[in-house]
């Protein structure tokens, strides 16, 4: 069984390798082995005993989490050097304060929309913390929710701000922090506003250090492209992963709640298109070049692993400046995000609200939640576990119980995958009005 299991996942790796060489389109490409991915784990779920699936899945994450691997060992290298290059093209330091302005204003605007969204859809579905039965995983689940509530009880802030500045730039490299990534933006940001200030002492040494820093950013970008080539592979694997294990069971019990919050997360869709539109970006034709992102981000849960697609995407489909592109993904993956940060914790906050004895829907509860979401998303970074870590800061934040935190758990990895390709879609419209807006 074992033997024709890997026969079968191998043709389809190869009918995958021949799709995307006949038609060069990584986006539907990507797509088929989505669908494919689904398909395979389901067949395993229903047919094949656990065992089996576990010995099965041993071999198939060989590529599913290499790829996620490979990802990662590219984005400090990618991030450092990509904002060097583009701020030593800059004809003044000045423009990083308008691009850091625009960038982080539209992922807090957008998140207190996600927030507001949240809230509406847990009106419309009547969703409560009632009822809900505590299984041993989800006892499990609570108990690790307890311990990540010690480590963010005593962080204010200003002490979240404050882990974004590195203290050793080489340590930040390696991903020593939950915040390595901005730590990493913020010295690269330095070190090119320093190129800048060399090249007008001295042009002549300053147009070398941009000539070299210039070709590191191409051998990166060229090794990132190489990846980048493995998606449809590293997705069809991760797909299988997800179908072949999802617990079915816990999906029909908690299936209000999952439906509620694909319901917000597709209305934050929508929000995106609209401002898109407005700004004068035509929606479905952006939609159509982020496809392959967000279902990388939908399948790897991951918006920090999917950060090199999202640069590649920006600059390669979507036209956007290296600078604005390289700012926007990696502050989108740990600020402002809007399905993590922002829908997730507004809905468990209506859900958990009325067994303190408070009314989720009074307009002082509704415009109280909405300000404290927008500002524990931008300083969730500091403490890092995404969703997870989100809800914990705001329930705690309102003084509310962190149970239901728990109790979710179980179906946590099904909704994530949404929450996530929100998330790095969020990072891209940023990038993307950002772009626009400062021409």
């Amino acid at each position: 069984m074992l033997v024709l299991i890997f026969a079968v996942f191998i043709t389809v790796l190869f009918v995958l390798n021949t799709l995307f060489r006949r038609t060069n389109k990584l986006g539907s490409t990507v797509f088929v082995a989505l669908i494919l991915g689904l398909l395979f784990g389901a067949v395993l779920q229903t047919f094949i005993d656990g065992d089996t699936i576990n010995a099965v899945l041993n071999w198939i994450n060989l590529v599913g989490n290499g790829y996620v691997r490979l990802l990662q060992m590219i984005v400090m290298p990618l991030v450092f050097v990509s904002i060097l290059s583009a701020i030593t093209k800059l004809n003044q330091a000045g423009s990083l304060g308008k691009i850091s302005f625009s960038v982080l204003s539209v992922l807090l605007v957008t998140t207190a929309i996600a927030a507001a969204i949240g809230i509406a859809v847990a009106y419309a579905f009547d969703l409560s913390a009632e009822g809900l039965i505590a299984g041993e995983r989800e006892l499990a689940a609570q108990a690790k929710v307890d311990g990540k509530f010690e480590q963010v009880s005593h962080l204010t802030v200003p002490e979240m701000l404050l882990s974004f500045i590195p203290r050793n730039p080489f340590a930040e490299l390696t991903g020593a922090n939950p915040t390595s990534i901005i730590s990493v933006v913020i010295f690269s940001a330095f070190l090119g506003v320093a190129a800048l200030s060399l090249r007008k002492e001295n042009e002549e040494l300053g147009n070398r250090i941009a000539q070299g820093v210039e070709s590191l950013n191409q051998l990166v970008m060229r090794l990132v492209r190489f990846v980048i080539r493995l998606t449809p592979y590293g997705i069809f694997a991760l797909m299988i992963k997800m179908a072949s294990t999802a617990k079915w069971e816990d999906i029909v019990n908690l299936g209000s709640f999952i439906v509620a919050s694909y319901v917000a997360i597709l209305l934050m869709f929508g929000v995106h298109g609209i401002l898109l539109a407005l700004s004068g970006i035509n929606p479905i034709n952006y939609f159509k070049k982020v496809l392959p992102t967000l279902s990388f981000a939908f399948s790897s849960r991951s918006s920090a692993a999917t950060i090199p697609l999202n640069i590649e995407t920006q600059t390669e489909k979507l036209g956007n400046k290296g600078v604005i592109a390289n700012f926007s993904a990696t502050f989108g993956a740990t600020i402002g995000q809007n399905g993590c940060a922002g829908i997730y914790p507004a809905m468990l906050a209506v859900m958990v609200a009325p067994t303190v004895g408070i009314d989720p829907f009074s307009a002082q509860y509704i415009f109280t939640l909405i300000l404290v979401v927008a500002i524990s998303s931008f300083g969730i970074a500091g403490v890092g576990g995404g969703a997870t870590f989100a809800a914990i800061v705001v329930l705690s934040s309102l003084n509310l119980p962190l149970a239901l935190v728990g109790l979710l758990i179980s179906i946590e990895p099904l909704i994530d995958m949404g929450r996530t390709a929100l998330n790095v879609n969020g990072a891209m419209v940023a990038g993307t009005l950002s772009n626009k807006w400062l021409k």
